[in-house]
């Protein structure tokens, strides 16, 4: 007599991984493996992410500025382009350091976006975040906000979306009255929003784009001023030539102003100047451009460091700060 033979078990459908959609962190993964879905395709979506988002600004017009208004500038706005032009009904699209309330975006009334730079990345690619947000605002309806929510791995970045030929200007503010539109008044906004504008403008510091370098920004702080200077070189290579700079007494930007380090941020690095509190920046435009021209001479040195230049590197390279 044959043996009885087991029913065969009906096969789930595969999903291929375009198909496999974004779900909870702890939910069953949607490929039906019966594991979560951070152990499962979540894992492999946030991997993937994550090996191209040290640069997330690179190819942008302004990469500097981008990196100087998400870390380090309160309160600026930027007019942005978008290829192809904007949509129907969207007269503008503006990039903000903030939003009241930390919305990730707003689209305003008269059909106009505001898309925040200084939140929280759920992927871990900010241009990948940040372009499903403005996907998002362009078909908003008018006179609402648009909540974070989990970013699918794959979608189009910043540089799939931005126009890339024009210049990328930012405004830079003393507080976030660009909040309100023009024809409102503070008193007239809710109360949540009118209350958010009070705490941002108390905790605002005081800070000026300079004109006559890119990507340096003055400010004042209660002890000291500073100014924080966000430059596109190489890491290593710049490093070189802030320490030949150093060890040669040619880093400072004048008088009673000292070179204290530098941040790390997004794959640039921000060098860092203490300036005492009584100057201004405008007083820093002269030296800032001068040190600009020593060091681009000092980029172009090949030479071997001296033993006070690697000594110099040595004591600059302990006082970075990895801002992300």
């Amino acid at each position: 007599m044959a043996k009885k033979r087991p029913a065969a078990k009906t096969a789930k459908p595969q999903l291929t991984n375009g198909e496999i959609p974004v779900v909870g962190a702890r939910e069953p993964c949607p490929c039906g493996s019966g594991r979560r879905y951070k152990a499962c395709h979540g894992a492999a979506a946030a991997h993937a992410v994550t090996e191209h988002v040290q640069r997330p600004f690179e190819g942008l017009p302004g990469e500097c500025d981008w990196v100087a208004l998400r870390e380090l500038v309160p309160a600026a706005t930027v007019p942005l382009s978008l290829k192809g032009g904007l949509p129907e009904g969207v007269p503008s699209v503006t990039l903000v350091t903030v939003l009241p309330m930390a919305w990730p975006a707003l689209r305003r009334e008269d059909g106009s976006v505001l898309l925040g730079l200084q939140n929280d990345s759920s992927t871990g690619d900010l241009g990948r975040d940040m372009a499903d947000t403005l996907e998002r605002a362009l078909v908003a309806d008018p006179g609402t906000p648009v909540a974070a929510r989990r970013v699918p791995a794959e979608g189009p970045r910043l540089q799939d979306l931005l126009g890339l030929d024009g210049g990328f200007e930012p405004v830079v503010h003393s507080g976030f009255e660009f909040w309100i539109p023009e024809s409102e008044s503070a008193q007239s906004s809710s109360p949540e929003i009118a209350a958010s504008l009070e705490r941002a403008n108390a905790a605002a510091i005081p800070t000026v784009k300079l004109t006559g370098v890119d990507a340096a920004y003055w400010c004042e702080t209660p002890d000291k001023n500073h100014l924080r200077w966000v430059m596109p070189h190489p890491e290593e290579k710049l490093l070189d030539a802030l320490a030949r700079l150093h060890a040669a007494g040619t880093s400072s930007l004048g008088e009673g102003t000292k070179l204290v380090g530098s941040f790390r941020a997004h794959g640039l690095m921000v060098p860092v100047w203490d300036l005492p509190t009584g100057v201004t920046a405008d007083d820093v435009e002269k030296p800032a451009a001068e040190f600009a021209e020593r060091l681009a001479g000092a980029l172009a040195t090949d030479a071997p460091l001296t033993t006070e230049e690697r000594r110099a590197r040595g004591g600059l390279t302990n006082r970075q700060v990895t801002l992300s």
